[in-house]
């Protein structure tokens, strides 16, 4: 029995050992040279049962390279509203959350005490004008005496400093009238600039002072601007972007998904040691109020654009022990694979290198193939491609990892996170 069961192992390695010659010799005969082992496994998975796949095409764009970082909305102008006096509030002319221009009245205090100093002043004028009036005319009499030699010229020289001490004294009491105006003016609470009012503090009755609470805060909500944080080493292009009249800056508001552009306004004149961080800031136009001071929104800033670059989307790409590749489907229907290099990565999509645009290359049944292998392309629901792309965002981490500049392109692909 053991000897029946020998033989039949010997009479199979036989049988398997020479069809894989056979197989050799007729590649033999075809070519002239022997057939390589890659030849041998690429034949035998031509040979077996065609995979059905999904394709797109590679696309030729323009790539804008962008700087993404979390930025927080910033008010340009916000103003705490306080006295410069301490009184009584005798009337709030504003709402909460209203708009307000640049001097518009907000608050008045009580001003009776004010206007009283300001009338006394006013009539401390009169007075000293009258005074002034007299000495004019006294001044007047004396000269004419003088040229009758009635009078010595020491009798004018005192009667023209009456007069001159007389001038001075009216102007100290114009003087006096405008401080007394000054204080008056500090009872009418006026806008210092436009915005949207806050949440009042005080009403009518409420006893104010300086060193107090604020009033309310104005705060301006267009334009707004947007403080960010980026690595030392995107400064210099940042300072490019700003300099060539601020590039394009798009805000992602995370709640709604919307977009706004922007410019690049301010780049800070030192980094921050402790972070290695330059603070950067960007303005975007907000009439529509999307941007609320305070909030989080994630920043795109447009360093580089890449002309004429092959897209792919990021799923496609598959990272092979040999390095990233995808499949290229050839005019024979078969499965090829191809080394690419990823020059940026954004979003659902890659720039890349080792492919042409207008080439097919596997985007679903890619995990089933072996180079050489005949693929069959079923037609794509109207969504398959966006759940393709649904898919290789969830798994770019594991089959593409994090995508980082080439080299010789001088792109650059950054995530960053405000200090």
């Amino acid at each position: 029995m053991k000897k029946h069961l020998i033989a039949g192992v010997v009479v199979a390695v036989v049988v398997v050992g020479g069809g894989a010659w056979l197989l050799s010799r007729a590649r033999v005969d075809a070519s002239g040279t022997p057939a390589s082992p890659g030849a041998v496994a690429g034949a035998a998975a031509a040979s077996g049962p065609a995979v059905s796949v999904t394709t797109v095409r590679v696309q030729k764009r323009d790539v804008d390279v962008m700087l993404e970082a979390t930025g927080t909305v910033q008010s340009i102008n916000s103003v705490d509203v306080r006295p410069q006096i301490a009184s009584v509030i005798t009337k709030v002319n504003i709402k909460e959350g209203q708009f307000v221009r640049a001097g518009d009245p907000l608050f008045a205090l009580d001003a009776r005490n004010d206007e009283v100093n300001v009338a006394k002043a006013q009539a401390q004028l009169a007075k000293d004008q009258a005074a002034l009036a007299d000495a004019e005319r006294q001044l007047a009499r004396s000269q004419d005496l003088f040229k009758q030699n009635f009078i010595s010229q020491g009798a004018i020289d005192t009667n023209q400093t009456l007069v001159d001490s007389s001038r001075a004294v009216v102007e100290a009491d114009r003087a006096a009238i405008s401080a007394a105006q000054v204080g008056l003016s500090y009872t009418r609470i006026v806008a210092p600039t436009a915005g949207r009012a806050g949440a009042i503090n005080v009403y009518p009755g409420s006893l104010v002072q300086p060193t107090g609470n604020a009033l309310v805060t104005i705060t301006q909500l267009d334009p707004i601007a947007v403080g960010f944080s980026l690595p030392q080493r995107n400064l210099n292009d940042a300072l490019t972007t700003l300099r060539s009249g601020g590039g394009t800056v798009t805000a992602l508001i995370p709640d709604s998904g919307a977009t706004m552009q922007g410019k690049l306004q301010f780049v800070d004149n030192v980094v921050d040691q402790s972070s290695g961080t330059v603070r950067v800031k960007a303005e975007f136009a907000n009439k529509g109020e999307r941007l609320w001071p305070g909030a989080f929104v994630t920043i795109r800033l447009a360093v580089q654009t890449l002309r004429g670059a092959s897209v792919v989307p990021l799923a496609a790409i598959i990272q092979s022990p040999r390095g990233k590749i995808v499949y290229v489907v050839d005019a024979a229907g078969k499965a090829i694979a191809r080394s690419v290099e990823v020059v940026y990565a954004s979003g659902e999509d890659a720039a890349v290198t080792g492919v042409a645009p207008g080439e097919r290359i596997v985007l679903e049944g890619r995990q089933n193939l072996r180079p050489g292998t005949i693929v069959v392309e079923r037609a794509a629901p109207e969504n398959s491609a966006p759940r393709g792309r649904r898919n290789g965002a969830a798994s770019a981490a594991s089959s593409v990892g994090a995508m980082v500049p080439a080299g010789a392109s001088g792109a650059i692909a950054v995530r960053t996170n405000a200090a």
